[in-house]
């Protein structure tokens, strides 16, 4: 029988998973405050919110409003968001 080197216990024989957390999400949220990039919100029940990003935390987002009082949205009410450019840009080109 061959010679192979064997593996102390001590040494991983298998790979990491990958991270939980990305940081994605938090890279998003703070290029968006900086900007201070016009966003559209769309909840769960289809009600669209139009403003900026003011603060982030693990589970909410607090929104400042033009026309409208500042909103705290829970993030688990949140289906999906964009930038409020996109909408402009799409109706300027039909």
């Amino acid at each position: 029988m061959a010679n192979f080197p064997r593996k102390n216990a001590n040494q991983e024989s298998r790979k990491k998973p990958p991270p939980v957390e990305t940081l994605a999400e938090v890279f998003y949220y703070r290029k968006q405050i900086d900007a201070r990039t016009e966003m559209v919100i769309v909840l769960e029940d289809g009600e669209q919110i139009v403003g900026t990003i003011e603060w982030y935390d693990l589970d909410a987002l607090k929104i400042n409003r033009k026309d409208a009082p500042n909103i705290l949205l829970p993030k688990h009410s949140i289906k999906y968001m964009f930038k409020a450019e996109e909408v402009d840009n799409d109706s300027d080109a039909s």
